[in-house]
């Protein structure tokens, strides 16, 4: 592990980036992008144009290690290039941003109220290639969505046994259990949770660090005792479907919780904007996410 990309994540001011759609949800990405399904007729068609689009993002003077500590990256873009260096190599080295990457495969059908994470037989092989390309930490997602505790602990069980996995391969993982935001029983999901989450992260041995990423609480700092376990690394919220505003207005009534958003941050940006109108939207959506972590 890089001790000093480790120092970055846990004690770094501002936000991590999440440029990680993936199959399922890169036409959304492109559509909001603006372009249409059209364009482009087969998926490594549509690979590339969201690898375009991703290039843009990150080479953009408005990616800047002064607001951005970390970006999660899709399998593909760890993959791909960027000025002929290694997405996660372009990222460290010209601009001083810590890479993570996806590694799960998707979330399977609903029980219990919960999504688990789909079986994902290849990680150990992922492991291996995102240690190849210099990838600091991982992330993978499951999803709640109502109060069942049995639910819940399936969802906890599964991150932290996989987690250990990706930590024994010399890299932190991004715990993100997302409470769904339409949930009716939302704060108590979070409750259950965070009862969940403690109980695991008081079970991890010295050398096992986690991250954590989790939906803005109902309840403002819920999370802080999360947030100050000495075996988390960082904190970090998802936007979940809220616009930019209600995200940045939510996360703000939350100490030491710091954004880690995907559509909040792309959400303005257009295939058509020239670069300066690029650059400068850019720059409006990271600066406001960075004021709200912060």
């Amino acid at each position: 592990m890089n001790q000093s990309q480790f120092e970055k994540i846990k004690n770094g001011k501002g936000f991590i980036a999440a440029l990680d759609q993936s199959g399922g949800s890169t036409p959304k990405a492109l559509a909001a992008y603006g372009i249409s399904e059209d364009a482009y007729s087969n998926e490594s068609e549509m690979f590339d144009l969201v690898h375009k689009m991703r290039t843009r993002i990150i080479t953009s003077p408005a990616f800047d290690s002064n607001y951005i500590l970390g970006a999660i990256l899709f399998e593909q873009t760890m993959n791909s290039k960027i000025e002929d260096m290694y997405t996660a190599d372009y990222l460290a080295e010209k601009k001083g941003i810590v890479p993570f990457l996806k590694v799960d495969k998707g979330l399977d059908q609903e029980a219990n109220g919960v999504q688990l994470m789909k079986p994902n037989p290849g990680l150990g092989d992922l492991l291996k290639r995102a240690n190849e390309r210099h990838i600091f930490g991982t992330k993978m997602r499951s999803v709640i969505k109502e109060a069942n505790i049995e639910g819940i602990k399936a969802v906890v069980d599964q991150q932290f046994e996989i987690g250990k996995q990706i930590i024994a391969a010399g890299l932190v993982p991004i715990i993100e259990p997302e409470v769904d935001i339409h949930s009716q029983d939302k704060e108590k999901c979070e409750d259950f949770l965070k009862t969940e989450l403690l109980n695991h992260l008081n079970q991890l041995k010295d050398n096992e660090n986690v991250m954590l990423k989790i939906t803005i609480p109902t309840k403002a700092n819920l999370y802080k005792e999360l947030i100050d376990h000495p075996k988390v690394v960082r904190v970090v919220a998802l936007s979940g479907g809220y616009s930019a505003d209600e995200a940045n207005a939510k996360l703000k009534e939350n100490q030491g919780l710091i954004a880690s958003f995907s559509r909040a941050l792309s959400q303005d940006l257009n295939n058509d904007q020239t670069e300066e109108e690029f650059n400068t939207t850019l720059q409006k959506a990271v600066q406001s996410i960075y004021e709200a972590s912060i």
